[in-house]
């Protein structure tokens, strides 16, 4: 679908979106249309009780370069506006590229300074935004977990009035790393979150790169509210049999969310597997999931939005876009 924006005045701005059905539905932004979300039984839904399905696209590591181009009011403006973006993630490693937990002082702040712009940006704008906890060469979240509880506790505090912020506390948990592990991680992070932020989804890794929802369907955690389990996929390398662990998921009442996924191989190069991307939508769309796609970014590799000739910060042109691009664009 596409979403345009009338320019905003003393009025509330309205845009239209027009879905496959060719209906026409006018409403403000995402969020002023949605407000607050909380999760009801496996569903997102909006202020209202209703499902609200995320459709979002991720930021490239932030911390490959501090002052990270596209992390910006004028890109998240044309993600919403030209793209039917609702949703924007900020992704931050914690470890590989000067991760947040390894890096110096100097580069850390810097790193909280970029998360602020991409958070204060999407609130303007009226979208959504995730606050991504990249767990990824570290595998095991426990690792840097006295970080993460500083971390969390940081940001949870500076956003606690912020009603378009989500929270992402162990992107993709791997290397033999059990969910039990995952859980005791999660039981530790999360109060820490709950202490500014009452309601805010939190949304929890699974093993196995997040893949493992199924596993997790098995043993939720219990005794929190608005909490979601992530799965992820890169449709070359993830196909029928990764897709029916999300089913089994669904099947057992486990409120999921595709925070990260493209339709090239799960190394983020490789070939397209653009039949495949198609049957991961049509599945998540049946059952209202919300799903954000890696990466805006000009980085040379099958996964980016962008070209790597693309020297814009914002304001993309068709001609911009890599492969991957133009095919999202038309998803969405």
């Amino acid at each position: 679908m596409t979403l345009v924006f009338q320019p905003w005045g003393a009025s509330q701005a309205k845009a239209a979106v027009k879905g496959n059905s060719g209906n026409t539905i006018k409403y403000g932004t995402p969020v002023s249309k949605n407000g607050k979300l909380k999760v009801k039984g496996t569903k997102l839904v909006n202020k209202k009780g209703k499902p609200v399905q995320l459709q979002g696209v991720s930021s490239h590591g932030i911390n490959w370069d501090v002052r990270q181009p596209f992390v910006n009011e004028a890109a998240l403006k044309t993600l919403r506006d030209n793209w039917g973006v609702n949703c924007f993630r900020i992704a931050m490693y914690t470890e590989e590229y000067n991760g947040y937990c390894v890096t110096d002082p100097a580069s850390r702040k810097q790193l909280l300074k970029t998360i602020d712009t991409g958070v204060k940006a999407a609130k303007k704008l009226g979208m959504y935004v995730i606050i991504d906890w990249h767990v990824l060469n570290d595998q095991n979240p426990k690792k840097h977990q006295k970080a993460a509880k500083s971390f969390f506790k940081t940001v949870s505090k500076k956003y606690k009035k912020y009603s378009n912020v989500l929270y992402e506390i162990c992107n993709e948990p791997n290397g033999g790393t059990s969910w039990s592990v995952i859980k005791s991680y999660a039981k530790a992070v999360i109060p820490v979150i709950r202490k500014n932020s009452k309601s805010a989804i939190i949304i929890v890794g699974t093993p196995n790169w997040s893949q493992d929802v199924d596993i997790a369907a098995g043993s939720p955690l219990k005794g929190y509210r608005n909490i979601m389990y992530a799965v992820h996929f890169y449709a070359a390398t993830h196909k029928d049999d990764y897709r029916k662990k999300v089913q089994t998921a669904i099947d057992n009442k486990l409120p999921v969310i595709c925070t990260e996924f493209s339709a090239c191989e799960a190394s983020g190069n490789g070939a397209y597997d653009f039949k495949s991307a198609q049957e991961w939508l049509k599945l998540l769309r049946k059952h209202k999931i919300g799903y954000v796609c890696w990466s805006l970014s000009n980085k040379p590799e099958a996964a980016s939005l962008l070209k790597p000739s693309c020297k814009r910060t914002g304001g993309f042109k068709k001609s911009d876009l890599s492969q991957m691009g133009k095919w999202l664009v038309k998803q969405y």
